[in-house]
């Protein structure tokens, strides 16, 4: 195995040149970057990330906590944060905790900085003092809505606003018996959805809906959402739009909608939320509120760095786009 000796013979520099190189620092002079790297690709010298962490005080680990990996806003949320944490010589560690409190406390217990160099979490269940009881000093970043006041960055969209979009395009359609599915109380971006929806309905001088045309889901699978769905069909008058809290709801809920003869979107026009890539190749495809994932996950990642470099600024809230993309599912064109 080539040492940065091996490299600093073959490339006529010192030792600490190669190091330079290796470490990417830029007062190296262009001549001995070109001669270094051309014998590290010769030599097929690979750095000890490990040791080279060690020496900068660093894991070279950061942690991601999710609910559901099940889920694909998650999963493509991890890719994301895979992707941009790579960015700055990190791996992630990953963990899901199914959104139950027990899970999520252990995994904020475990932070500390002889494990990671920061956390990205995304809790469902996380209470207040569950921070102040499991204090850590590792750099940590928020995702979602939540009614958490702790001094924590945060990153996350305007879920409120979202829904009201995601509900004034079904009330532009001409639909006028909007239900939603997946009110849960355990969940912070529910309460948020929940009240885009009502204000929505108000804005536009619509009545507020019966009870039982928000209907609940315990979960925000596929079965959630088609059984959800199959209650509000068999109303003595079911809705002509749903509005639902994730894309897999969404898909449920178009599938049971179909199951019992119903035409999506003629009959009931099926709006989702997070944009997963199965939402474009569904038939019909859904409509759906787009946050930008991407910007989401990079954005978490660089205030981590931020903090773990030394960032002692005020702790930030920001805010990543979202938009409505309309597909099948509300448009009734199917090419």
């Amino acid at each position: 195995m080539a040492t940065l000796k091996d490299v600093a013979e073959m490339a006529g520099v010192s030792v600490k040149t190669v190091s330079n190189v290796v470490n990417g620092y830029s007062f190296v002079k262009p001549e001995n970057e070109r001669k270094v790297r051309e014998a590290l690709a010769a030599t097929g010298y690979k750095p000890n990330v490990g040791a080279r962490n060690l020496r900068r005080g660093r894991t070279g680990f950061i942690a991601l906590m999710v609910p559901e990996l099940s889920i694909p806003y998650f999963g493509e949320l991890a890719g994301g944060v895979i992707t941009a944490a790579h960015a700055h010589d990190w791996s992630v560690l990953i963990e899901q905790t199914q959104g139950l409190r027990d899970p999520e406390v252990s995994t904020l217990a475990s932070l500390g900085p002889h494990i990671v160099d920061g956390a990205i979490i995304s809790p469902e269940a996380l209470h207040t003092q569950d921070f102040t009881q499991n204090p850590t000093d590792v750099p940590m970043v928020l995702l979602g809505e939540h009614s958490l006041d702790v001094p924590i960055d945060h990153v996350g969209i305007d879920n409120v606003q979202a829904a009201r979009t995601a509900v004034r395009h079904l009330i532009d359609l001409g639909r006028t018996r909007i239900a939603i599915v997946g009110q849960n109380p355990n969940r912070g971006t529910a309460a948020q959805r929940l009240e885009g929806y009502y204000s929505a309905l108000a804005d536009a001088g619509l009545s507020a809906p019966p009870p039982h045309y928000i209907a609940p889901a315990a979960r925000y699978h596929h079965r959630d959402g088609a059984e959800a769905m199959a209650r509000l069909l068999a109303l003595p008058e079911p809705p002509d739009a749903v509005f639902c809290f994730n894309d897999m709801l969404a898909h449920g809920a178009v599938r049971a909608a179909a199951e019992r003869g119903y035409n999506v979107p003629r009959d009931i026009a099926v709006v989702g939320f997070d944009n997963t890539e199965h939402s474009e190749y569904s038939l019909p495809s859904l409509t759906t509120i787009a946050p930008d994932k991407a910007a989401l996950a990079k954005a978490a990642v660089e205030l981590v760095h931020q903090r773990a470099n030394g960032d002692v600024s005020a702790v930030r809230d920001v805010q990543i786009p979202f938009k409505l993309q309309v597909r099948e599912s509300t448009s009734g064109q199917l090419w």
